[in-house]
């Protein structure tokens, strides 16, 4: 066997594809530089790891489930001025969830919370953390499955398994008294643990309307932002999210960790400018998203058992 031969067959015993395809162009250099065998040989390896990284950094983002792909870079700074780009530079940095701190977006709908939320946790993928994104109703309702089975503490370990989650568009539904207090259970058990991201619409002195208790709410908020940035975002839509459609939104029926108020239809809007409808039928809730309000490009139905 040749040279390039054996490394080829080593390179394939290691499962190191890009060290196989970068080796003969890295041994070129070497040789016309009068590399080391220690320098060629930490370049070769920093090619693989590189590389695998990036294909790890594509997997999390996958099983992240985001909403969709956003980036720090294609925030509009211009038009939303109440957010300064040094402090959302200095999150991309990502020492808060280095530090198992939190980030908490604040401000009306369409102001681009979810789309810093969304693309701090894309860069955290990309940097090796383990990521998971839900709304707040997906997270109640995913606990409250784990408490109905009797697997509440193994599920909140577990998430704790991941170094941050995002909890998006807290307070588009207030919680009942069971509910609250499976949202509270995931704050305190992330508390200096691991890190969390999350958005709402409602100032923290309207919590208590969404929790349905003061007390509750103030241990919430106290837990949350002990070891946080808070960022306050103020103004109009986004400039991508403008003139989607109006923003229609009723008195919301209350979400029950069991059971629901029958057919009820409630109207959102999230972060991402998305028509949001969920109705609400024998303990069943039926999500139709719309990407437009006049003519629906795309939507979907999706069931949750409460």
């Amino acid at each position: 066997m040749t040279a390039v031969s054996d490394l080829a067959y080593l390179c394939r015993a290691l499962k190191a594809p890009a060290l196989h395809y970068a080796c003969e162009r890295l041994g070129e250099r070497a040789r016309s530089e009068a590399w080391t065998h220690d320098q060629f040989l930490s370049a070769c390896l920093e090619r693989e790891v590189s590389a695998r990284q990036a294909h790890g950094g594509d997997h999390r983002i996958r099983s992240a489930g985001f909403p969709g792909h956003k980036a720090l870079e294609d925030f509009d700074f211009d038009h939303q001025h109440s957010v300064k780009r040094s402090v959302i530079a200095h999150l991309g940095a990502l020492d808060f969830v280095a530090g198992k701190e939190n980030v908490v977006f604040l401000g009306p709908p369409g102001t681009g919370k979810t789309h810093l939320a969304v693309a701090l946790g894309v860069r955290a993928c990309q940097a090796g953390y383990r990521v998971l994104f839900a709304t707040a109703v997906q997270w109640v309702m995913r606990l409250s499955d784990a408490h109905a089975a009797g697997r509440l503490t193994d599920e909140l370990q577990r998430l704790n398994g991941s170094p941050l989650l995002i909890i998006d568009e807290v307070g588009y539904l207030p919680f009942e008294a069971e509910s609250a207090n499976l949202f509270l259970q995931l704050i305190s058990s992330r508390y200096e643990r691991a890190s969390l991201i999350v958005t709402s619409k409602k100032a923290f002195g309207r919590w208590g309307e969404i929790f349905g208790d003061a007390t509750v709410a103030a241990a919430m908020i106290d837990r949350l932002v002990h070891h946080a940035e808070v960022v306050n975002l103020k103004g109009d839509l986004q400039p991508a999210e403008r003139g989607q459609f109006s923003t229609v939104v009723d008195s919301p029926p209350r979400l029950a960790s069991g059971g629901c108020p029958a057919a009820r239809a409630q109207p959102l809007v999230t972060g991402d400018g998305v028509l949001d409808l969920t109705v609400f039928d024998a303990g069943n809730a039926v999500r139709v998203i719309c990407r437009k309000a006049a003519h629906i490009v795309h939507a979907e139905r999706r069931h949750h058992r409460l």
